[in-house]
This record gives structure tokens, sequence and C-alpha cells, in this order.
């Protein structure tokens, strides 16, 4: 599975962002689909999560102001990043695997950066 991630760049705080994630490749693994992200200096934290039946998981940071959905037609899917913090920046994981348990042992796609100027 191939994962092709875009959509970060610079916002100033309050502001929002979407990024997408495309998959290539087998269709294998890719039940689960989402988003890591990690800060310069901090360990990787999990965003959110959806599975091809729309279940989702959310972080609590993110919980309220992110909103993940998927096309499954385009294997695809979306972050909407929404009232945005500068402790949001860092840089974006898009990952895909059979669950949302198992998520993070699956594949994964470049970084995208998000920055939140305050």
């Amino acid at each position: 599975v191939q994962l092709q991630a875009s959509g970060g760049g610079l916002v100033q705080a309050g502001g929002s962002l979407r990024l997408s994630c495309a998959a290539s490749g087998s269709h294998a693994g890719t039940v689960a689909m989402g988003w890591y992200r990690q800060a310069p200096g901090k360990q990787r934290e999990p965003v959110a999560f959806i599975t091809t039946t729309g279940a989702t998981w959310y972080g609590d940071s993110v919980r309220g102001r992110f909103t993940i959905s998927r096309d499954n037609g385009k294997r695809t899917v979306y972050l909407q990043m929404n009232d945005l913090k500068p402790e949001d920046t860092a840089a974006y994981f898009c990952v895909a695997g059979e669950t949302i348990a198992t998520v993070n042992k699956g594949s994964w796609g470049q970084g995208t950066q998000v920055t939140v100027s305050s």
C-alpha cells in the first residue's frame, strides 16, 4: 500500500486546514486509515482514524475540532482541522492498516507539515 498525503501548510491560530491521504496499490491493509502527528522533541501522537464502515476514533486533544472522513471509492481519507492552535504544529503522517487498534503496524505515508502561528 502506498499513501500520498497532501494539504499541510502555514495557518494562523483559529484557522482551518484540510489534509488528504490517497491510498494506492493493494486494497488489503486499508480497512482503517488515519493520522498520527509528531512535533519536534515530542513523541508521536495518534490524531484520528476511520474505518471503511465509518467508525471513528479521535485523540482527546483534537476531539471537537478535527473531523475525519473518507471516500471509499477514491480510497482517500480527509482530516478537516478547525480552530487550529499552535500546539497542533507538527508533521502529520497518514497511516493505513487492518484495524484502528493495529493501524500503526500497517503502512505509513510521508509526513505533511502543519504549522500554526500564534
